[in-house]
């Protein structure tokens, strides 16, 4: 069966699939910093829309709520409250249109120098054992569902036939949600509770200098990764969105989508590692399916019952779906250090890599007054110094 010569019934499966790769963290974000969950369905939802949008409707990507703002925003919310911090989410936005200028004027080229396959491998290889941490500690809850859910992934993608074999993640979260139900307590009062619509809680920014000049610089990580996922697409797909559409537009479009999440009072948005690893292991690249996935967050954002149904899964069961998906995103990235032919055997290209591994896993941080950056951008903005400064050895 060709995972991308779908029925209309098999792209809705599979792009509610999608969303429920994406939930989890999507809805995390904004219970972590005071924002409404709702809300951040519906502007990864709508966000995902601009995105496609922007860069022609061909690429692959899901946007939702980004982890690299959760302690700014905690902080900046703290010091100017969250009217403020949201003024500085929508001014985030700016580095990604800034970028996107400076990829529209220079081109790929400078793109390609500045993150070559020695620097891009080992990133896109550090995003999926970044998350791996978080996988793990959600699996921790309850190792039976966790590995129920695995199973059932694992066994699914290489047993399963037609439809089937297309929604491994789904079959995953199914049987393991079922498991919790029969054999473990799971509360399901908030679900009898809850109205059967509920329009989001919407918030206005109010503008604030300080918040702006202290969130700006965070926007440097994500704007990192979003070009190693950019990549990391490319080598599911086999196509290279690098040049067509352009990266110029997939950063716009993710510029355009933070700002209007911070319009209405939603977390800055990004490109979602979690769906990109659901994307190569179903195979299905269609970017239609993508856009039903953001259209159901959309709906689902309004539909208080769904929204209650899909927090009742234990996060121990999105947690066994984790460690599958985190673990193929960082396969991709080993992937594309071997087709591009990167010789590990040089000291050279052996600091890069050992550098932004270690710098990523270990977490690394940098601070300077209100400015901060650590992750996954702190370890990729090494490898790009690194590339730059280290003298390439001599092929005698």
């Amino acid at each position: 069966m060709d995972a991308n010569r779908l029925s209309t019934f098999q792209k809705g499966v599979v792009g509610v699939q999608f969303l429920f790769v994406a939930f989890g963290s999507t809805v995390l974000v904004p219970l972590l910093v005071g924002l409404d969950p709702s809300t951040a369905l519906l502007t990864a939802g709508i966000g995902t829309l601009i995105f496609h949008l922007a860069t022609k409707g061909i690429v692959p990507i899901f946007l939702g709520s980004s982890f690299a703002f959760i302690a700014p925003i905690i902080k900046a919310s703290e010091l100017y409250g969250m009217a403020g911090a949201l003024s500085g989410m929508v001014a985030v936005g700016a580095v990604y249109g800034i970028m996107s200028l400076l990829v529209k004027l220079r081109g790929t080229d400078f793109i390609k120098k500045l993150f070559p396959p020695i620097v891009i491998g080992p990133v896109i290889i550090l995003i999926g054992l970044s998350l791996a941490g978080s996988g793990v500690k959600m699996a921790s809850e309850n190792w039976v569902l966790a590995l129920v859910a695995l199973v059932t992934a694992v066994v699914v993608s290489l047993k399963g036939k037609g439809l089937l074999k297309l929604i491994p993640i789904f079959c995953g979260i199914i049987v393991g949600y079922l498991v919790a139900l029969f054999f473990y307590d799971i509360d399901t009062k908030p679900i009898k509770e809850a109205a059967w619509f509920a329009m989001p809680q919407l918030v206005t920014p109010k503008f604030s200098w300080e918040a702006i000049i202290y969130m700006l610089p965070v926007a440097i990580a994500p704007v990192i990764e979003h070009i190693g996922d950019v990549y990391a697409v490319n080598s599911v797909t086999g196509k290279d969105f690098i040049k067509n559409p352009g990266l110029h537009r997939t950063l716009l479009g993710d510029g355009i989508a933070c700002v209007f999440a911070g319009l209405i009072g939603g977390p800055p948005v990004t490109t979602y590692s979690e769906v990109t690893g659901a994307v190569s292991l179903t195979k299905v690249t269609n970017p239609a399916v993508i856009r039903i996935a953001a259209v159901t967050g959309i709906i689902f954002s309004i539909f208080g019952k769904v929204s209650a149904l899909l927090k009742s899964i234990p996060a121990s069961v999105l947690g066994g779906i984790m460690l599958l998906l985190f673990g193929t995103i960082a396969s991709l990235g080993m992937s594309n250090l071997i087709q591009n032919k990167v010789d590990l055997s040089k000291t050279r290209n052996m600091i890069i890599v050992s550098l932004i591994l270690t710098f990523g896993i270990g977490g690394a941080a940098f601070e300077w007054g209100n400015f901060s950056m650590s992750g996954i951008g702190l370890a990729a903005l090494l490898g790009v110094i690194l590339n730059l400064v280290l003298p390439q050895e001599s092929t005698k």
